[in-house]
């Protein structure tokens, strides 16, 4: 049996993104991985919050003064694409749930096979 979650902030943090639906928070990495329906929308690594994100919604995320998860291995600096939200969504459930609808829809574009690609070759015409 799972021990039940203590830790005031990933209750906290749940709770804010209840608008996308049950979280389930798993220690990971040293941290907490928070998902939604089986799809991983938030991290938490020490006391802040990152969001999923992808290339095409970063610009949102800085926008908003937002910035990217990173770690350093002992060759370079690894960027995630997972941002911290506006400092002031963690205010409430209603003025994160824009923030929490955008990493949503990260998780389900991430999620999505890629479309193979397709082999060119001659066109086969009818006879």
């Amino acid at each position: 049996m799972a021990k039940p979650i203590t830790d005031p902030f990933v209750l906290h943090a749940c709770e804010l993104m209840c608008s996308v639906g049950p979280c389930v928070a798993k220690r990971m990495f040293g941290g907490w991985g928070i998902s939604v329906e089986g799809m991983n929308i938030a991290l938490i690594i020490g006391d802040t919050l990152y969001l999923k994100s992808n290339p095409q919604t970063e610009p949102q995320w800085l926008a908003a003064g937002g910035h990217a998860f990173e770690y350093v291995t002992k060759a370079k600096t690894i960027k995630v694409n997972y941002h911290t939200p506006p400092d002031e969504a963690l205010e409430s459930p209603g003025l994160m749930a824009p923030w929490a609808r955008l990493a949503l829809e990260a998780a389900v574009a991430a999620r999505k096979p890629k479309s193979a690609p397709r082999k060119q070759g001659k066109k086969q015409t009818a006879p």
